[in-house]
């Protein structure tokens, strides 16, 4: 977009509360434009870029209170906003090493983080930057420097997650003297300490799928709640009339009765602390979550048990499937084909999974069951060849 500063581009003005479902809606129809920023403006509204060919195609059921607009390019390009960025913070820096008698060179630039999370004001940073020996002379002074120039006023960084059970991240904070922060997404606000709690922000998709289910007079139970991911927006959005929360991180649950107070919906869920195979209820829920990956299998006889005898429920199992063709060569027609063999294997594990819930449940009950595999949702790609996908299987008694 350099170099042609006239450009004007089109983008949906919508109210803050409904970007995100609006920018999900895009992305599925793959109308949004991913070239440029989404851009929030000061009078509580954000602009959502869409591909002009587009227009004419959007679904006019998600076109209520939102405006169409023509925004100039240079305002919307994400190189540009990028570049803003990290030619700022590689300024100060620069500036700090030759005060300091060091030279700017390519190894020291290419030490410089590339990515990083935010938390409301604090930065958590990866494990594979300012590994150079030269950045132990500055101490404090180089994070105060770095925090200037990605605007922050606290700064972390992550190492690798831990084998403890809890999957709890190791984080070193550099900068503040407090680890609790807050993130707001979809108008559900999470608080948690990052040296003892994981973000999941990689399963925005999923939370917001979750928001627009429709769990009015609904019990469900969230077999792995971490800090209130799934949790508070069955609680918020979704109109759940009870949510049986189950988590075993003692620090994850600390968070997640904080959350459930902060969102005004404490008198609606039950927390069970501790191991949820030894969680004494059953015969309660129309719908479980269980929203644990690489595998949720542990939890399965356990939502069978829970799941309404007479009635039946719907599951949500999470799953990391591996692609069938991790080993195929890169052709030029591999993506294609690619996606086709991936959807093949999501389906032959959501079949198999349908059969063993299917057998669980007989054994329970001495009733006959069938399964019904209602929706297979890929929700990111957790490493190469590898898909976190969730399955929708609707069981009910014959």
């Amino acid at each position: 977009m350099e170099g042609v500063p006239c450009l004007r581009l089109p983008c949906l003005r919508v109210p803050h509360c409904h970007a995100q479902k609006l920018r999900e809606h895009l992305r599925s129809q793959e109308f949004l434009d991913r070239n440029v920023c989404i851009v929030k403006e000061p009078t509580g509204t954000v602009l959502v870029p869409i591909l002009p060919p587009c227009l004419q195609q959007l679904d006019q059921t998600f076109l209520k209170d939102v405006t169409v607009v023509w925004c100039q390019a240079s305002a919307l390009s994400k190189k540009q906003r990028c570049r803003r960025r990290g030619d700022k913070l590689e300024d100060l820096l620069q500036e700090l090493l030759e005060s300091h008698g060091e030279s700017w060179t390519k190894e020291v630039r290419d030490d410089l983080p590339r990515s990083f999370q935010r938390h409301g004001d604090l930065i958590l940073l990866g494990h594979n930057c300012f590994s150079l020996p030269v950045w132990e002379k500055f101490d404090q002074q180089l994070w105060h420097t770095v925090a200037k120039g990605l605007g922050a006023k606290r700064l972390a960084t992550m190492n690798r997650i831990s084998s403890d059970g809890f999957r709890s991240p190791q984080v070193t904070v550099l900068l503040g003297e407090q680890s609790w922060v807050k993130h707001v997404d979809n108008g559900i606000t999470y608080e948690f300490d990052v040296t003892k709690c994981m973000f999941s922000a990689g399963n925005i998709t999923e939370k917001l799928r979750v928001a627009g289910f429709d769990c009015r007079g609904e019990t469900v139970v969230d077999l792995y709640a971490g800090i209130g991911y799934f949790t508070l927006p069955y609680l918020v959005h979704a109109g759940a009339a009870r949510v049986h929360a189950c988590e075993w991180n003692p620090h994850a649950v600390e968070a997640l009765r904080k959350n459930l107070v902060i969102n005004r919906v404490h008198d609606r869920c039950t927390v069970h602390p501790g191991d949820n195979r030894k969680v004494q209820l059953c015969d309660i829920a129309d719908r479980i979550n269980l929203g644990l990956i690489p595998s949720s299998e542990d939890g399965w006889p356990v939502a069978c048990r829970l799941l309404k005898k007479t009635t039946g429920g719907i599951l949500h199992i999470h799953q990391n499937v591996t692609s069938a063709n991790a080993m195929a060569s890169h052709e030029e027609n591999d993506a294609v084909s690619g996606k086709r063999a991936d959807r093949e294997v999501w389906q032959a594990w959501a079949s198999a999974t349908a059969n063993r819930i299917v057998c669980l449940l007989k054994k329970l009950t001495t009733t006959t069951w069938r399964a019904n595999i209602q929706h297979i949702k890929h929700v990111k790609s957790y490493a190469p060849h590898v898909h976190h996908v969730v399955l929708d299987l609707e069981c009910r008694p014959v």
